[in-house]
C-alpha cells in the first residue's frame, strides 16, 4: 500500500479510480525537438507526490530537470542539454565539457575525474598511443546510452518506477568501459535510487575513476540556505589563499554575486554505523517558512570522498554535492598514493546512491538530528584546513 494524495491505497482501490494508472504517475519516454537540445531521448518519471524528474538517455543517463511540487531542485545551466554529436573532448584545452554541464546529475569518468590529465598509456600496448589525452570530468556524460528497459514493477500494493540503460566508454587500443546503470522511485515517495555498476570489458588493465556532479539551484539553494554533512574536518580547499575574500562559507550560503570566482572545498565525513553518509542542501526559508531540501546518501566505500562547489555567479547560480572515489587533486595525486582504482578484464565496482527531497521543516530537523548523531557539524564558515588526506 502506498500514499497518493495523502492518503493510503491499494493497487485495486487505484483501478477503481482511473482507467490508466498513468494519470496519477509513471515513466514516459519522449525525444526532444529544439536547438542543441533536438534528438535527445528523456524518459520521464513522475511518482504522483509531485517529484518529477527526467532522465536523459542520450547524455549517460544522467538526470536533467528535477522539480517537486513545482518548485526546481535541479540546477540549468545556460547550455541546456546539449546533444552528444555537438561535443568535442578535447576543444578549448579540454574546457569543452563545460560547453554541455548542466542538470541534477552529471556523470564524471569512467576512467578519469577532475582536470585535464595527460596520462602515460604504458598499459594499452599500443606503441602509437603515447598518452592518454582527458579533458575536464572525463569522456562519459557526453555518451549516449542504450535504452534496456524502462517502466512500472508492481510488488503487492507497492509499485517502483525503473528504468535501465547500458553506455559504453570505448575504443580500440584503450578503454573498454561499460556503465550499466538502473534508476527506481517508489510511487508515493520523494526518493530516487541510482544504481551503478562500472565493469571492464575490455582486456587491458583500465583506470577507473567516478565522480557525481550533482547540482542544486534556486530555490533549495538560497541567501541563507545551509549545507548539512556529518564534517569531521575540512581537508582542502581552493580559495585557501583568499578564503575570506567573497564573503563565502561552507554553511551558510550566499545570494548570487557578480564576478563571482568558484569556491571548492574538499571535506572529510563520517559514516554511520551502517557506512551510509547523508549530504544535504536545505533552504529552511522557502514558501514562508515550510522549507525545502535535497538529501544525497552514499556508502563510505563507495565514495570514500566528499566536494561542495559553489558557483555563485550570477546566472550559473548552482551549489554541487559531489561524492567521488578519489580525492580533488586528481589522477596525478591518485596515482602519487597508490589510491587509483584499476580494473581487470570483468571487474567491476558498484556504486548505490538514493536522492531525497526534503519537505518541510520536520524532514530538515530530522535530517539534522541524523548528522549530528554521527557526527556534530560545525557551523564555522570558514574552517581551519587540515590538508589531512588519509582521514
Amino acid at each position: 500500500m502506498f500514499s497518493l494524495y495523502g492518503e493510503k491505497r491499494t493497487r485495486r482501490e487505484l483501478a477503481r479510480l482511473t482507467g490508466s494508472f498513468g494519470q496519477f504517475a509513471g515513466v514516459q519516454l519522449y525525444t526532444l525537438a529544439e536547438g542543441v537540445e533536438r534528438g535527445i531521448r528523456c524518459l520521464e518519471f513522475r511518482t504522483g507526490t509531485g517529484l518529477i524528474f527526467k532522465v536523459l538517455v542520450d547524455r549517460a543517463f544522467d538526470i536533467g530537470a528535477c522539480e517537486y511540487k513545482g518548485a526546481a531542485i535541479g540546477w540549468h545551466s545556460p547550455t541546456g542539454f546539449r546533444h552528444p554529436s555537438l561535443h568535442e573532448h578535447n576543444d578549448e584545452g579540454g574546457l569543452s565539457w563545460l560547453r554541455s554541464f548542466s542538470g541534477l546529475m552529471v556523470t564524471c569518468g569512467l576512467d578519469h575525474t577532475l582536470f585535464m590529465d595527460k596520462d602515460p598509456a604504458d598499459h594499452y600496448h599500443y606503441e602509437h598511443r603515447a598518452v592518454v589525452d582527458s579533458s575536464i570530468h572525463g569522456r562519459i556524460a557526453n555518451t549516449p546510452g542504450r535504452l534496456v528497459g524502462y517502466g512500472e514493477r508492481w510488488d503487492g500494493d507497492e509499485c517502483v518506477l525503473w528504468c535501465e540503460g547500458i553506455v559504453q566508454q570505448s575504443t580500440v587500443f584503450g578503454e573498454d568501459l561499460h556503465l550499466l546503470r538502473r534508476i527506481e522511485a517508489r510511487v508515493g515517495s520523494n526518493e530516487i535510487t541510482l544504481h551503478d555498476r562500472v565493469v571492464n570489458h575490455g582486456f587491458y588493465r583500465t583506470p577507473h575513476m567516478l565522480m557525481y556532479h550533482i547540482n542544486v539551484g534556486y530555490p533549495v539553494l538560497d541567501k541563507g540556505s545551509q549545507y548539512l554533512a556529518p564534517v569531521r574536518h575540512t581537508i582542502w580547499a581552493s580559495h585557501e589563499s583568499r578564503l575570506r575574500e567573497q564573503s563565502v562559507g561552507y554553511f551558510t550560503q550566499s545570494a548570487p554575486q557578480i564576478d563571482f570566482r568558484e569556491q571548492v572545498f574538499e571535506h572529510s565525513l563520517q559514516a554511520d554505523q551502517d557506512g551510509k553518509v547523508p549530504i544535504a542542501l536545505v533552504n529552511p526559508n522557502f514558501d514562508c517558512g515550510r522549507g525545502v531540501g535535497l538529501m544525497v546518501e552514499v556508502n563510505s566505500k563507495e565514495f570514500p570522498c566528499h566536494f561542495q562547489w559553489q558557483n555563485y555567479q550570477q546566472g550559473m547560480y548552482a551549489m554541487g554535492i559531489e561524492p567521488s572515489t578519489n580525492h580533488v587533486l586528481g589522477k596525478p595525486f591518485a596515482k602519487s598514493r597508490n589510491e587509483l582504482i584499476w580494473l581487470e578484464h570483468a571487474e567491476e565496482r558498484s556504486y548505490t546512491t538514493r536522492f531525497k527531497v526534503l519537505d518541510g521543516q520536520d524532514e530538515i530537523h530530522a535530517l539534522k538530528e541524523r548528522i549530528n548523531g554521527i557526527c556534530k557539524q560545525s557551523e564555522d564558515e570558514y574552517p581551519g584546513l587540515s590538508g589531512l588526506w588519509d582521514g
